[in-house]
């Protein structure tokens, strides 16, 4: 699925704006999951370059520090093709990233680990003084368990089991103060776009710990006791996998629709007309229609603003008259008393496979 999505074709636009769509939702759910409460409506303001109320000041500097590392890493391993291996001081710039500037707002020092011994929940970390050694024996060894060198000499499938992993793994250690979960999800994050995971569904993983969100603390809890991570690894995998799937259909629909929209365009410049405003008229009228979906002639007129401007001073007559016209150049099929888009005709276009 990861090389299906790689290989689709999108406009620019296109392309730019489902990145847009990732950043924000991958900004919300890894901030949601500890407190933040914007919602992804709040962050895309903010991606915008607005400022929210004071209220939400600190919340606000939360999500553009997450949307800020996004774009630094996605710039360094896209643009610039900068490849580094986790170390404890690319971990610690990353806590950096996502702690600047909040102050009191965030129990630790940005970039340094913690001096000090915590306790979060039930849960009991390392002692402060072996931190340290800890992070240095974790990323000694996911670079030699997990197969990664500086010549990307691994496979995806291995580096979506290291990003996993490294993510457990630092919120176990607990190397700082706060933040440890934010930090453990943007190297996540950076693993898997290391390994070539398309940009416009970075943010999966963060997206699915956030919807399931008991779920992944009742994992995380479950492998800390248990000292196994396999069923946390597979309740990760699965989410990941149904994430790709869910997002290759919506690329692949965006893709139809595209396709279904030219198609309307060429068969439109085989039809002759007199009248330029009636020729526009009907074919904004298909290019409009919702796909998947049957009408009635007075319910057509009213599925978006531009078609209820069309046909406000016309009568149904007039409607019916368009969607005949329609019907006869095979672009909509009437169905009982109802009308659809013929979208048919693509299915013939669609390379056929062999079954059975």
């Amino acid at each position: 699925m990861v090389q299906a999505i790689s290989n689709i074709p999108l406009k620019p636009e296109n392309r730019n704006k489902l990145l847009q769509v990732a950043l924000i939702k991958g900004a919300q759910a890894t901030t949601a999951i500890e407190g933040n409460t914007l919602s992804e409506e709040e962050i895309e303001k903010i991606q915008a370059g607005w400022k929210l109320p004071p209220s939400k000041e600190y919340q606000e500097i939360e999500v553009r520090n997450i949307i800020n590392a996004f774009n630094i890493l996605l710039k360094e391993i896209i643009v610039e093709n900068k490849v580094r291996i986790i170390t404890p001081d690319l971990i610690r710039d990353f806590h950096k990233m996502i702690s600047m500037d909040l102050g009191e707002h965030i129990d630790a020092i940005p970039g340094s680990f913690r001096e000090d011994n915590r306790i979060v929940g039930t849960y009991r970390p390392p002692e402060y003084k072996f931190v340290s050694e800890f992070v240095e024996k974790l990323c000694n060894w996911i670079r030699k368990e997990f197969n990664f060198d500086q010549n990307q000499n691994q496979s995806f499938a291995t580096a979506v089991i290291q990003a996993i992993v490294t993510h457990v793994y630092i919120e176990w250690i607990h190397p700082f103060g706060d933040g440890n979960g934010r930090t453990g999800r943007l190297i996540e994050f950076y693993i898997l776009l290391r390994a070539g995971l398309p940009s416009i569904v970075s943010h999966i993983l963060s997206n699915f710990y956030n919807q399931t969100r008991s779920e992944y603390y009742r994992q995380f809890d479950n492998a800390r006791k248990s000292k196994d991570l396999t069923q946390f690894i597979e309740y990760a995998v699965q989410g990941f996998r149904d994430g790709l799937n869910e997002n290759l259909k919506i690329i692949q629909e965006g893709q139809f629709n595209i396709f279904w929209h030219n198609y309307i365009y060429e068969a439109f410049a085989n039809v002759t007309y007199t009248k330029r405003e009636v020729f526009k008229r009907k074919r904004d009228l298909i290019l409009q229609l919702p796909i998947g979906q049957e009408f009635l002639p007075e319910e057509i007129v009213m599925t978006t603003p531009l078609i209820a401007k069309k046909y406000s001073n016309l009568t149904m007559a007039t409607v019916k008259r368009d969607l005949k016209n329609l019907e006869d150049i095979k672009l909509i099929r009437k169905i009982g008393k109802k009308y659809r888009a013929n979208i048919e005709l693509l299915k013939t276009m669609i390379p056929q496979s062999k079954t059975g």
